[in-house]
């Protein structure tokens, strides 16, 4: 469904309530709760179709505002029997759910655990139901970017994205593709920024007491690789990077805060690889879930950022890290180059290129913003909630709920389209 222009829509005089169904699938916590936060904040009735994982106060209490745990407890360690059953559960809470539920607007931000029922049966169900369905596209084909696409994939992610009546992506590189590779129309894909994380704490914790946490040393230039490990995330080239850097240099510390997932006979190579500087301490590793709690420690005890990644659309670790005020060295693959102002935020090197990303790094720690760390973390802070705030996504996202409802756009929203 193509969006109406201003002058189409109807009801000019009053605001109306726009109520949507927030279908999360239990991915990224934090761009869910940003996300719901900033509807709430702006009027939005909402129906939150989550879990344990994204259970916050935020959600309860407030007018308009319905948290329905339909995913419960995802602990993976339990037997796949309870797995299967859990899966068929929430499946079954959620036909039902569809089925009465009032939104007339049924967002999705993650499809659930079985991809292809989700892109084909689920979405002609909610289209039988008379739902329109808005879809954000975090990646327009992850099996490619996993080595891992079949005929059978891109079919099934083309009838999503051809049922789905808006689409929402982080880049003008996948609304290109959705167009010349899925046959999207323009008309119905919307490039929004990627929100800042709000839903990790940011405390008056210093970097030199989350060094001193850490058990590193403060004259050490610490080096942070976070997030779930897995081949496209290139770690083995900083890995290599690091080892180039240390035998030159004793005062480099890499952390590597993150879970492998899906990537066992890679991780095994990799840890096996790194064991000697484990062993010495040179490298600290945490191959686990880090908790929202934990996050904080390792983004300041940090004096830098590397996504050594082989392929990507966005990342959000890399606003992550930039929330924090911490600089991030990013490898040019993707838009992440789009999001680096050389010298001020960051750096770009060459995608694996373990010498470039080596020459990078040590570049990086002879610069000035490296030196005037301390006072350059507030302009970087700064610098990335302009081009990413909730409140632009927030408006973006109600403006198009307002147009495939043919409503008015509300005043709160409005306001800040002309300001």
């Amino acid at each position: 469904m193509a969006l109406r222009s201003p002058g189409d829509l109807i009801h000019p005089d009053k605001t109306p309530e726009i109520a949507v169904a927030l279908l999360t699938g239990g991915g990224d916590r934090p761009y869910a709760f940003g996300l719901a936060t900033e509807l709430i904040s702006k009027g939005t009735s909402l129906d939150v179709i989550a879990g344990d994982d994204l259970d916050s106060p935020e959600f309860h209490g407030k007018v308009g505002v319905r948290f329905l745990n339909q995913r419960g407890n995802q602990d993976s360690n339990v037997s796949l029997f309870r797995k299967v059953l859990r899966v068929a559960v929430y499946y079954a809470r959620l036909i039902r759910y569809a089925a009465t539920a009032k939104p007339r607007i049924f967002h999705i931000l993650w499809n659930n655990k079985l991809q292809f029922f989700d892109r084909t049966l689920l979405m002609l169900y909610y289209k039988l139901l008379g739902k329109s369905t808005v879809l954000t596209v975090h990646n327009v084909n992850a099996s490619r970017r996993d080595s891992k696409d079949t005929l059978f994939n891109r079919l099934t992610l083309r009838v999503q994205y051809r049922l789905s009546d808006h689409l929402f992506v982080h880049t003008e590189k996948m609304k290109h593709e959705l167009i010349e590779q899925y046959g999207v129309q323009e008309s119905c894909v919307t490039v929004i920024p990627f929100g800042i994380n709000n839903s990790v704490p940011n405390t008056r914790l210093t970097p030199a007491e989350a060094k001193l946490r850490l058990g590193i040393g403060g004259d050490r230039k610490a080096i942070l690789f976070f997030g779930n490990i897995a081949p496209y995330k290139g770690l083995e080239y900083l890995v290599t990077a690091f080892q180039r850097i240390s035998a030159r240099a004793n005062d480099y510390q890499l952390m590597i805060a993150g879970r492998p997932k899906d990537c066992e006979e890679y991780w095994t190579a990799l840890h096996k690889a790194m064991r000697g500087d484990i062993a010495k301490g040179r490298i600290l590793l945490k191959a686990d879930y880090v908790s929202d709690d934990e996050t904080e420690i390792y983004f300041k005890a940090a004096d830098v950022l590397v996504l050594p990644y082989t392929y990507i659309y966005q990342s959000g670790v890399l606003f992550l890290g930039h929330g924090f005020g911490l600089p991030v060295i990013v490898a040019d693959v993707g838009s992440l180059k789009d999001e680096i102002v050389e010298g001020e935020t960051g750096f770009v090197f060459k995608p694996k290129d373990p010498f470039d990303l080596a020459s990078t790094i040590e570049r990086y720690f002879e610069s000035e913003l490296f030196k005037n760390l301390d006072n350059r973390r507030e302009h970087i802070r700064e610098h990335a909630t302009a081009r990413h705030s909730w409140d632009e996504v927030g408006r973006m996202t109600i403006s198009v709920y307002t147009t495939l409802l043919h409503l008015s756009v509300p005043d709160n929203v409005r306001q800040h389209e002309s300001s």
